[in-house]
């Protein structure tokens, strides 16, 4: 799907400085606050200034760190970068949600010149997940979506928050009485029910947007209508990092989805000025993360609902074309040999072993193969194969310089 879109893939480390994510995701946020796994690095301390690390909580900070690092930005073009791979947070784990957990992300950035910061980028981003999704079979998905603004819309806005909430804020939460407080955006990220009425009845970001924000966000809303991609405008999602600008979106599915109470399956948005924040060019970027382990779930409670088992014979990985049986373990290395040029030509073999009984060799091979291939001292003699068919249980000779089309075409 990646590939089809223009993506390439990008592999970050799997730890980084700490002050990356401090500066890149907020020092307020939960993640930074509360869930990273962070030590020194106490090799590097005995020799040179000690060094903070922390494990990847998240992967867009990394990536932006390498698109700067490596000059990415001095190519001039669009960077549209794919990766796979581990984060870790320490949180309380529940279903679908793990302290070690993959994801499946993309980041699309690059200089201004590049058409990085337009709104067909973000629609773009919007109508691939929607299309993988689709492609996949997962049912009822529905995609959520609202504008933070610039950092000027942003900082209106807190400021409009930190006024509302003054009053209110001994009411709510020890967390969000610090949030309102240190920031308030984040209050409306909350997920206590307590909290809900109150944060209903606070301003709303859409309030405070500048023409250019309504513009880009009415763009974006215009393309995916274009595309025929379902949206649903809600302004409370402002999403749980800091460097979110603009577009920011979250794809939820159905109640029995089997991801319990979160029913968020992936999400993301834009973060125009993160590069800058870490030291970087100005590259405005767009991306988001699947929760790989969520989407795996998912698929299988929908499986489930839908009364399909998934051990059903076409959802299991194929049988093998062949398993060589060696009659007698000095036929052992002319069975590997023997596998080494089907393999080569193209074939999926496994090779048994010349100590067992030829009764072993074929009920092992009738659980992993189509096809037994015999090889004992005759054979070898002869330059030929003995080739037997599980499904019909014909039983053949074959010369061996004919075995690989033989087992492909039967």
């Amino acid at each position: 799907m990646f590939a089809r879109y223009g993506f390439g893939e990008i592999r970050t480390p799997i730890f980084e400085d700490t002050q990356l994510f401090a500066r890149g995701v907020g020092e307020e946020t939960d993640i930074v606050s509360k869930e990273m796994y962070t030590w020194e690095d106490r090799a590097r301390a005995q020799s040179e200034k000690a060094q903070s690390l922390t494990l990847r909580p998240e992967n867009t900070a990394g990536v932006v760190r390498a698109y700067i690092e490596h000059k990415l930005g001095e190519r001039g073009d669009l960077q549209k970068l794919f990766y796979i791979g581990p984060q870790f947070r320490r949180e309380r784990p529940q279903r679908g949600r793990y302290r070690q957990f993959w994801q499946i992300g993309v980041e699309v950035l690059g200089p201004v010149s590049s058409g990085a910061e337009s709104p067909v980028r973000d629609a773009e981003v919007l109508e691939m997940l929607a299309t993988l999704l689709d492609e996949l079979g997962i049912k009822g998905w529905r995609l959520e979506l609202n504008s933070v603004g610039s950092s000027d819309d942003r900082k209106r806005y807190n400021a409009a928050l930190r006024e509302a909430l003054a009053p209110v804020k001994s009411q709510m939460c020890e967390d969000n009485q610090r949030r309102a407080e240190t920031n308030p955006l984040r209050v409306l990220d909350s997920k206590d029910p307590h909290d809900q009425d109150i944060i209903n009845a606070l301003p709303k970001i859409a309030d405070f947007l500048d023409d250019a924000s309504r513009a880009h966000f009415a763009a974006v809303l215009s393309a995916l209508d274009a595309c025929g991609v379902a949206y649903t405008v809600n302004p409370r999602l402002v999403r749980g990092l800091d460097y979110y600008t603009r577009t920011t979106f979250e794809f939820t599915v159905p109640d029995g989805s089997g991801l319990g109470t979160q029913n968020a399956l992936l999400g993301g948005g834009r973060y125009d000025g993160l590069s800058e924040m870490l030291g970087g060019p100005k590259a405005p970027g767009i991306g988001f993360a699947i929760g790989e382990d969520r989407l795996i779930l998912t698929l299988q409670a929908q499986a489930a609902a839908q009364a399909l088992d998934v051990r059903t014979p076409n959802l299991e990985p194929s049988k093998l074309d062949a398993y060589i049986a060696p009659i007698g373990v000095e036929r052992n290395a002319a069975a590997l040999a023997l596998a080494r040029e089907l393999r080569r030509a193209g074939l999926s073999v496994e090779v048994g072993d010349g100590t067992f009984r030829l009764k072993k060799s074929f009920e092992a091979a009738d659980k992993l193969a189509r096809h037994i291939v015999i090889l004992g001292e005759d054979e070898l003699a002869t330059d030929t194969a003995t080739v037997k068919i599980f499904a019909t249980g014909q039983q053949v000779k074959v010369a061996m310089a004919a075995l690989g089309g033989h087992l492909k075409t039967i």
